[in-house]
């Protein structure tokens, strides 16, 4: 059902805000995966994923942070749609919702156990797109930001989980999700020892399927990517305020070089 193609032409977005406990930016750049990117318009993979329409477009996003609304692919009944959730996955049995912010990630090596994510890991599985996602190089006192991707800028679409949350005070409930980490490739290791959990090709169509369950055949989609196209470069300190989304966050520091 995938099939690779080239980017596209970047597009317009849908933003929403946030309803539950506010993100903190102060912790954030010690979470991984804290914060990512995500510039490709729809066009460049929403036909490749089988995607219905009509399906958002998006707006260019360069610094996206925990309690915000991401875009994700979601498979039911066999249809997949294009949807924005909250990231910060509330459990469906929580009281309340105060705890999505720190369920941001799950860890691969656990997922499938885990109260908070059993019940999504076996029926309620996702990709979150992006195209980058940033992680922080200690040097001292000093936390230098990098950005991670492919060198062809394609979309790198993350296993997620989703849930649904029924609000008493609200009609819908609220639908969040989780981004699954696993151990950082050996090219990576050295920014973290964790990354998201990138799927590729039949991986992709086997994480989404609904009928597929099986816990053991599961956890051995989730590993490391190892692929040689996988770049970090060095970009803007400015990406470390929250507030700062715009194009500045990518810019390389002045003087330096962008690869590392």
């Amino acid at each position: 059902m995938y099939h690779e193609s080239a980017p596209s032409a970047k597009g317009e977005n849908l933003r929403r805000t946030t309803a539950f406990r506010p993100f903190d930016p102060h912790q954030d750049t010690n979470a991984m995966c804290g914060r990512f990117t995500l510039r490709t318009a729809p066009d460049a993979f929403a036909t490749n994923l089988e995607i219905e329409e009509p399906y958002p477009l998006l707006q260019p996003r360069f610094n996206i942070a925990p309690t915000q609304d991401v875009a994700t692919v979601r498979q039911r009944d066999g249809h997949r749609t294009l949807d924005f959730l909250r990231w910060g996955l509330v459990p469906s049995w929580s009281k309340d919702a105060k705890g999505g912010a720190r369920m941001i990630n799950a860890r691969a090596e656990t997922v499938a156990i885990k109260p908070a994510f059993r019940a999504a890991f076996k029926r309620r599985r996702c990709l979150v797109v992006a195209d980058g996602y940033y992680e922080w190089r200690h040097n001292g006192k000093e936390k230098q930001p990098h950005l991670i991707h492919f060198e062809d800028d394609r979309v790198l679409f993350f296993a997620g989980l989703w849930e649904a949350w029924k609000r008493e005070e609200a009609a819908s409930p609220l639908l969040t999700c989780t981004i699954i980490t696993t151990e950082a490739s050996p090219r990576l290791a050295h920014l973290h020892d964790r990354m998201p959990t990138i799927l590729q090709d039949e991986t992709i169509d086997l994480w989404l399927d609904e009928e597929v369950e099986e816990r053991e055949f599961l956890e051995k989609l989730l590993v490391p990517n190892e692929s040689e196209v996988l770049r970090a470069d060095r970009v803007s300190t400015r990406v470390n305020k929250v507030q700062n989304d715009d194009p500045g966050c990518l810019r390389p520091p002045s003087g330096e070089e962008t690869s590392s």
